[in-house]
């Protein structure tokens, strides 16, 4: 007699991770793994969920998010969870929430507040702090309900200032001492299954004071000495983000390169990915960083580049953590108000005129700094009008590839009136709810043919969502629903076949972090699925919620055409709407299942 599954899908396209041609077949789900694929008519199942016309897929795997407190707080994990994404990989560039002393907490929370956008109120508020070392956080967080599964990095900053306290802080010099120290706290946290270690070397990551990061400046001794904690294990990854020392001239790109190939270099075998995008300092810098890489990967290192499909940028709104006006005396008097309040005021011919006439400062609407990323954007905000594009309506599907002829300060030009002019308009849009979107990177040539480029180099993964990250400032999350309407499906050129962009998405990610039971749909594999509707797939604009502890706000992205998202066989979206299974977990490396290839 025929045991009864579980789930069975049926009749769906097959899409299963490895990029071999999507077939027509079934999948049945028991005990949260698969266990039979192919043609199942005449099987019985507890739940049978229609796939006709749809893709199934494995769940997506998210390598780079910053959900490092709301996995504190959060069950749902959102935008994540919506976007098909069944795994996210947390402690990215350098920074998060453990180890971490009493003490050192709320240097912490500016830290994340000032590198990644996260309200410090939010933080201190959500944040439960019943741990210390990072295996303690660990614990911590697997004992709490998820609905995604997700694993974690150990952060260089963190695990400074926990050894370091004041020094590690203010950046100064480790000593032998103090990286034998780290190297110990680091190796603990691996062997309780922790996915690797990461660090941060970016000028635009500063705290909520405008320093730099604790980690910033750290030495190739320092870097190579913790990197050998991953020594003799079978799991641990190495991330890091660089500018390259863009900043110090094209001299020095080389120098930076060399200490991160160390880094790599100091833990034989282990994989090392480090982020990639163009960027309008040096436009032809992304090319440099792959040409060191392909070399590097020539001489044995595992090494691979994170990129994004599309621009990276800032998103601006009255309700957004920016906009051009956030430092215009005229505002900044109404900042406090309610958003109905100050777009009456901002409509007003005399107060408009007023606010146009003026300039702005270095302070904002709630009297703090603007920090330095946002200072510097405002002060020439009349120039890079022409790289900032309206997103729509919130029922509308965001256009992220726009011409220039449809920038606003295009449209100013068009006009007859003042770039500042047409911003305040397009703010004042949808009753003050509008956003723009500026893509800071990935965006020089007004088009996304160098993402492509990026996308499709054989050492790419999919990466840079900054999900749970930059909460007021962007939204995404959402590049998988992204990859797969744009680039699979409504790209006019160079569209990518979808049985690769689901691999990208899927088996590469899964691979690199060392995920063995996900990635592919096969027998004896984890339930991680997707059941999309390729037609019914879109984005919507980005809308802003005030759902974070303290009130604190944030960026959200809806979208539709996902009938069904299984996390270890459990369905926790259906047809576009979170259900009430919470079978997230906590996943420890190095404990993974030799499973059938």
């Amino acid at each position: 007699m025929t045991m009864s599954h579980d789930v069975l899908i049926r009749g769906g396209l097959l899409v299963d991770g490895t990029g071999a041609p999507g077939r027509l077949a079934d999948v049945a789900v028991r005990d949260g793994r698969i266990v039979a694929v192919g043609d199942l008519a005449g099987q019985a199942a507890d739940r049978v969920i229609d796939a006709e016309g749809a893709l199934v897929t494995p769940g997506f795997v998210d390598l780079h998010t910053h959900y490092d407190g709301q996995l504190s707080w959060d069950a749902d994990l959102l935008p994540s969870s919506s976007h098909g994404v069944t795994t996210v990989i947390t402690g990215n560039c350098g920074v998060g929430f453990a180890p971490c002393r009493t003490a050192d907490r709320e240097a912490l929370v500016a830290l994340m507040e000032g590198v990644e956008d996260i309200p410090g109120s939010a933080l201190s508020e959500g944040i439960r702090w019943n741990w210390q070392t990072f295996p303690e956080y660990m614990d911590a967080l697997d004992a709490q309900p998820h609905r995604i599964d997700f694993a974690l990095q150990v952060p260089h900053d963190a695990l400074r200032v926990y050894v370091m306290g004041q020094r590690g802080i203010e950046g100064q010099a480790a000593s032998d001492d103090d990286i034998a120290t780290m190297r110990t706290e680091l190796r603990q946290a691996l062997l309780a299954g922790a996915a690797g270690f990461s660090t941060g070397r970016s000028d635009n990551h500063r705290s909520r004071s405008g320093a730099a990061t604790p980690a910033a400046e750290a030495t190739a001794r320092e870097l190579s000495g913790l990197s050998q904690a991953l020594s003799g294990l079978s799991h641990g990854v190495l991330q890091a983000v660089s500018d390259f020392d863009m900043a110090q001239g094209p001299d020095r790109f080389d120098g930076e390169f060399d200490l991160l190939q160390g880094m790599a270099q100091a833990a034989p075998g282990h994989r090392l990915s480090i982020s990639l995008s163009q960027r309008d300092q040096e436009p032809g810098q992304w090319r440099r960083i792959l040409a060191r890489a392909e070399a590097a990967v020539a001489q044995g290192l595992p090494l691979r580049v994170q990129v994004a499909p599309r621009g990276i940028g800032v998103i601006l709104g009255l309700q957004a953590t920016f906009h051009p006006f956030m430092g215009y005396p005229t505002y900044k008097a109404m900042a406090k108000l309610p958003l109905a309040e100050r777009v009456a005021r901002l409509r007003d011919p005399a107060i408009r005129a007023q606010l146009l006439s003026e300039k702005s400062d270095r302070v904002a609407g709630d009297g703090s700094s603007l920090p330095p990323l946002a200072d510097f954007l405002l002060a020439m905000i009349e120039r890079i009008a022409f790289r900032i594009f309206p997103l729509g309506h919130a029922d509308q599907t965001p256009n992220y590839e726009p011409t220039a002829a449809e920038s606003l300060g295009a449209l100013a030009k068009a006009r007859g009136i003042s770039t500042l002019e047409a911003l305040l308009d397009a703010l004042l849009a949808d009753e003050g709810r509008a956003l723009l979107y500026f893509p800071v990177y990935n965006y020089c040539d007004f088009n996304l043919n160098a993402v492509r480029e990026m996308m499709l180099h054989p050492l790419a993964l999919p990466g840079l969502s900054d999900g749970g990250a930059h909460v007021g400032t962007i939204c995404d999350a959402s590049f998988p629903t992204y990859l797969l309407s744009h680039w699979v499906r409504d790209r006019p050129q160079g569209r990518i076949p979808v049985e690769r962009a689901v691999q990208m998405l899927t088996f590469d990610t899964a691979a690199h972090i060392g995920l063995v039971d996900r990635g592919r749909i096969a027998v004896g594999l984890r339930a991680d699925l997707n059941v999309i509707d390729p037609a019914k797939l879109r984005l919507f604009t980005p809308h802003l919620v005030r759902d974070l502890p303290a009130g604190g706000h944030r960026l959200l992205q809806s979208a539709s055409g996902y009938r069904a998202t299984l996390v270890a066989g459990q369905p926790i979206l259906e047809n576009d709407r979170l259900t009430e299974a919470l079978p997230g977990r906590l996943v420890r490396l190095g404990s993974m299942p030799v499973l059938p290839s």
